[in-house]
């Protein structure tokens, strides 16, 4: 499938991952300030045919992702169509967290949204308000769907980790939480540093099939929220 990834994090972190040139590219908040910038000069080709990415750019606004939420979203919506007539199948955009500012934006003219939370005390409590942050979304959004929350940096070694992990999938209604986590490992450090998906990293067999039973599990229930629509 034909993937753009989009970086819309001001601290622009999708994009060094893959590039140390991404700080000097122009990108996703360059084209909220000006629609009318050609997409094509924004899309930076990787490694993969199949896979492209959009910087967050070098816009005066990139360092300030916040604001008020509604400020840019008819600039979204014209980034989101955009996209759409470069004939991508999919376009994943990485968000800051919270749901303010260009974020709520951004969600408000998508048709999903994926929760990816660290396996850890703290920030499990903060899941429940986030939720129901979604739900005032969805008032302008009605068809977005919200996928779940998949739990990231989980260790399976430490007794905190793995609690934190079971005490929101009590929390929260059942099919929820993913069933598919995502561990704390030092591939994904190494594959930053090279500039890769961990999936194609020489020793990446094993994160790579976290992320194919992820995607299995997101197709399918995209596939049944089309059914019940």
């Amino acid at each position: 499938m034909r993937t753009l990834l989009v970086d819309a994090d001001p601290q622009g972190s999708v994009g060094l991952s893959l590039t140390r040139q991404s700080r000097m590219l122009p990108g996703f908040y360059d084209f909220l300030e000006d629609p009318g910038l050609d997409l094509e000069k924004l899309i930076v080709p990787t490694r993969l045919a199949t896979f492209s990415l959009v910087a967050a750019g070098q816009a005066s606004n990139y360092e300030a992702g916040g604001g008020i939420a509604g400020a840019n979203l008819s600039r979204s919506h014209a980034f989101m169509r955009a996209v759409a007539a470069r004939g991508f199948d999919v376009c994943l955009i990485d968000t800051a967290a919270g749901l303010f500012g260009v974020t709520a934006d951004v969600i408000a003219c998508s048709n999903a949204v994926l929760i990816p939370q660290q396996s850890e005390p703290l920030g499990v409590r903060s899941v429940p308000k986030m939720l129901e942050g979604l739900g005032r979304i969805k008032m302008l959004n009605p068809r977005l769907l919200v996928l779940g929350v998949v739990l990231t940096m989980l260790q399976q070694d430490l007794e905190e980790s793995r609690e934190a992990a079971q005490a929101l999938r009590q929390l929260l209604p059942q099919g929820m939480v993913f069933q598919t986590s995502v561990p704390r490992d030092g591939i994904f450090v190494r594959a930053s540093a090279k500039g890769l998906p961990v999936g194609i990293m020489e020793d990446g067999a094993e994160a790579l099939a976290v992320f194919d039973s992820l995607r299995s599990e997101i197709e399918a229930k995209w596939e049944q929220s089309n059914i019940r629509a």
